[in-house]
């Protein structure tokens, strides 16, 4: 499908009423959500294990611990899978009420062929975690599953006023979701982040800053869309894909300006975007960055609360 008419027809459900379901029904008919068990193998392999192997490597673990999701989205993957590991509690806020929760027991018995990958990650033994979920597959319906499983699901809800107690969480996660907020909105949510964090909490987030127009027209690249300037841009933008267009180091130095030190950073930029970088078109908002910049279209970071300065 040509981007822009995506772009069209997204902007144009964003304006109707019922669009976010229209559009939910589309991506479940014809979308990326066509294939439900995929999706959720995606989810595990390529985004949930990967936070969890930067929590390895900060010798951080879930068991018995509170969380907080920032952006639930269409299924709790990631609050499952951490129950699974023994987490004690998820909170989980979205914008908008994406989650259905009849569709939580099939993501449950989806999650069932990957119960060793979570006890190999979580450091638990495989037993352990197949009698966790075992117990949430013996909960009953959606509801009944989230609540077995500590998921406390919050939308409409604004992630940069949870009204979470200073100090109150572990670990706050978000995975594919900054990418489609405003700087003027990741601002107090990093604040906020850093606020419900315990001291040896953790921030930790995943971020597609590639176009993501480009996983529907194979004809651009995950750059194509920092050739339009701002106004050019709005008017292929739409509320439901919205992109922010920042790059990597806007969401580290977002985490760093809210009071927390950088642990992680992982971004790399990609080759085949770099041996051409000369011969792609770059709006001016785009001349400040380096290549390397403008060239990553990922990033993961884990972020702490700064210590206490010394009075």
């Amino acid at each position: 499908m040509d981007w822009r008419v995506k772009g069209v027809l997204q902007g144009l459900l964003s304006r109707v009423p019922g669009g976010t379901v229209l559009n939910d029904a589309l991506q479940r008919a014809a979308g990326g959500r066509r294939d439900e068990g995929a999706h959720i193998d995606l989810k595990f392999k390529a985004d949930w294990l990967v936070q969890v192997e930067v929590l390895n490597r900060l010798g951080f673990r879930v068991q018995g611990r509170d969380l907080l999701e920032i952006g639930t989205g269409w299924l709790p993957v990631f609050p499952l899978c951490f129950a699974l590991a023994g987490a004690r509690r998820c909170h989980t806020f979205d914008l908008n009420r994406h989650l259905n929760p009849a569709a939580v027991p099939g993501a449950l018995r989806e999650l069932e062929r990957h119960l060793p990958a979570i006890a190999q990650a979580c450091g638990d033994a495989e037993a352990t975690v197949r009698g966790r979920w075992q117990g949430l597959v013996a909960a009953g319906d959606g509801d009944a599953i989230l609540r077995a499983a500590g998921v406390e699901y919050r939308a409409p809800a604004d992630a940069t006023t949870t009204g979470l107690k200073d100090a109150s969480v572990a670990l706050v996660f978000s995975n594919s979701v900054l990418e489609h907020v405003t700087l003027e909105v990741l601002a107090p949510m990093m604040r906020e982040s850093c606020r419900v964090l315990q001291p040896d909490g953790l921030s930790l987030h995943s971020v597609n800053c590639g176009d993501h127009y480009a996983y529907f027209d194979r004809s651009i690249t995950q750059v194509h869309y920092l050739r339009f300037t701002d106004s050019q841009w709005r008017k292929w933008n739409n509320d439901l894909l919205y992109q922010n267009r920042l790059r990597p180091v806007d969401f580290v130095d977002a985490a760093r300006s809210a009071g927390m030190d950088v642990l992680i950073d992982m971004h790399v930029p990609r080759a085949e975007l770099m041996a051409r970088f000369d011969q792609i078109p770059f709006a001016p908002e785009f001349q400040r960055y380096p290549p390397e910049q403008l060239c990553c279209t990922s990033v993961t970071f884990a972020a702490r609360p700064a210590a206490a300065a010394p009075t």
